[in-house]
């Protein structure tokens, strides 16, 4: 019979690692006695990132002492204690190719159920000295799993473990690992997964991703169980595209027309997409690279982007003050994951100053197809001098059966007209969309300064709005994502030392090019050098929060990942370029 080895427990602390400190629960220590086991932990114990660990169907994590046997042999190594893998449970037998979602057991006291494997992480790299251990746990089908806590209760080491139920599907832990970290899943599979009621939810989401965009087995690279994934762009790196047309759309707002000058047609993009373009601002150095929402409708023969002049802005300087119609400029194909999506609720579309850009092209899409969906058109403008799109903006409500509009000035003129040239003056909230009588049930598009951004999704939360259905659009750097460590704002610049000899590295959010320097193992460590906002948890190539949109150039892996993603898009934690690149950071 399965027994109970150790029970190993431990609380946060903050651990030195790469120059950086990282605040981590992964060191668990053995205990004597018996121990209460409650429906968030064990008494003692806690996790350090909740984002990542913890929780109602991770409260418990499973680590078989089979595994520590087979990792010894593997890794050469006979240093290990109990808990060293971060589990709490150190148990014998419970195999992850034998244990199936959904199983559950008793232990003492307690009874409890199989949510999901362990999501692999960095830290379990620093708790083992061994950076490849995220990519190793999955590549050899050896993760481990965690309990959910049926019945509250006390164990202790050397407790029997009895198993009171099978888990429908039958399908394992390293099945289940496998099906979505791996390639060669099925949709035959993802089926069976999802019929699994005690998965955790963060699985079933996933899995249903997958699902959407599989139809039969895979046989293309890219995940889209993963965030942010995005198909192959329609061209790589930059292609010239001529400025057939420049209007001022208000004071400060100026659109740029750009047609084909090859005689191919342009992609069809997805409304709320963006296009990066790359401009010689100054011949003496590298060309700056730009991000600019197409505002207009998708379409084969041109597309319009909307430019708001700034002052001290390097980009939007150049375009409206040294930019004439007929020039020829290098631009990238349309990119971006803030796109419209299909269904029935009703679709708000807010924004304020040039955050109209994105939601412009979805509002076109809208009207172009007549959707019989309720649209709400919700703007923001300091006045009406300042207020782009505003004619254009009512002519496509106008074709919509159910299209609304609401415009706010926080400081109108003395020539705008109240109720003709807007609605109210004042602030967009989430007030304000309760007293025009907007659904919460709505998809919302949320677009502008990141002030706004902040409290309407804060708004937005509080209101009971379902976090899938709130999209929103940030113009430049993505909020970083680096778990267990304190987040940090930097302005990215180049790094320390002198400058390296390889290709250049350009950060077209961050507004930097670099060159590489074989020092630094990944594009990931060049960009933390740099401060440029990062995203990653595994660092290893398993999870790929850090995949980031490869605008041009080609990357090399090392370590390989255990899933490339889709073309035109990198794994920042593994890769390194093998001529010049941008990236989408």
């Amino acid at each position: 019979m399965p027994r109970l080895l150790s029970l190993n427990v431990g609380l946060p602390r903050e651990v030195q690692w790469n120059g950086k400190i990282v605040r981590t629960a992964v060191w668990k220590s053995p205990v004597e006695g018996r121990r209460m086991v409650r429906k968030l932990n064990i008494e003692g114990d806690a996790q350090g990132d909740l984002a990542g660990h913890g929780g109602e169907h991770r409260a418990v994590f499973v680590y078989q002492m089979e595994s520590y046997h087979y990792w010894e042999h593997f890794l050469g190594r006979s240093d290990f204690g109990f808990g060293q893998f971060g589990e709490n449970f150190t148990v014998e037998g419970l195999a992850d190719d034998e244990v199936c979602i959904g199983d559950r057991y008793r232990i003492g006291d307690a009874v409890f159920e199989v949510t999901q494997p362990r999501v692999t992480c960095y830290r379990v790299g620093i708790r083992m000295n061994e950076p490849r251990m995220p990519a190793l746990l999955v590549a050899h089908h050896r993760p481990g799993f965690y309990f959910r806590v049926l019945q509250e209760g006390e164990v202790g080491a050397g407790d029997d473990i009895a198993k009171i139920a099978d888990g429908p599907q039958r399908i394992t832990v390293a099945e289940i690992d496998a099906l979505l970290y791996l390639p060669g899943h099925s949709r035959e599979q993802l089926q069976r997964a999802l019929r699994i009621p005690a998965l955790s939810k963060g699985w079933q989401t996933s899995f249903q991703a997958m699902l959407k965009h599989e139809p039969g087995a895979k046989t293309v690279d890219g995940n889209p169980g993963f965030a942010n994934e995005e198909q192959a762009p329609a061209w790589p790196g930059f292609r010239p595209l001529r400025v057939a047309l420049i209007r001022k759309e208000s004071d400060s707002v100026t659109s740029f027309v750009l047609v084909p000058i090859d005689g191919q047609s342009l992609p069809v993009f997805q409304p709320g997409q963006f296009i990066v373009l790359r401009l010689p601002v100054d011949p003496d150095k590298p060309p700056v690279l730009r991000s600019y929402s197409l505002s207009a409708l998708p379409g084969g023969d041109h597309f319009r982007i909307s430019v708001k002049s700034e002052s001290n802005g390097i980009g939007s300087s150049f375009l409206c003050n040294r930019v004439r119609e007929g020039d020829v400029l290098d631009v990238s194909a349309p990119r971006g994951s803030f796109t419209l999506r299909p269904g029935e609720n009703p679709v708000v579309l807010l924004s304020a100053g040039v955050g109209a850009t994105p939601v412009m092209s979805m509002l076109h899409a809208l009207a172009s197809e007549r959707s019989q969906r309720e649209i709400w058109w919700i703007y923001g403008a300091r006045n009406g001098v300042e207020h782009p799109f505003a004619e254009e903006s009512r002519f496509l409500l106008k074709q919509l059966s159910r299209g609304r509009s609401y415009i706010v000035y926080s400081r109108p003129s003395g020539i705008d007209e109240p109720e003709m040239d807007f609605d109210a003056s004042g602030h967009i909230d989430v007030a304000l969309l309760k007293r025009i009588g907007v659904s919460r049930n709505s998809d919302f598009y949320l677009c502008g300064p990141s002030s706004l951004l902040q409290n309407m999704l804060d708004g937005l939360q509080n209101w009971g709005v379902l976090a899938e259905n709130v999209h929103t659009e940030i113009f430049g750097a993505l909020e970083g994502i680096t778990p267990g460590m304190a987040r940090v704002d930097h302005t990215p610049h180049l790094p320390q030392g002198p400058p390296g000899s390889g290709p250049s590295v350009s950060f077209a959010r961050s507004g930097i090019t670099v060159a590489w320097d074989p020092k630094y193992q990944s594009l990931l460590e060049l960009a933390e050098a740099c401060d440029v906002p990062v995203r990653w948890s595994c660092r290893t190539g398993v999870c790929h929060t850090c995949m980031s949109g490869l605008i041009s150039g080609s990357i090399c892996y090392n370590p390989e990942p255990l899933e490339r993603p889709a073309p035109g898009n990198a794994l920042v934690c593994c890769s390194q370029p093998e001529v010049n690149v941008s990236l989408d950071l």
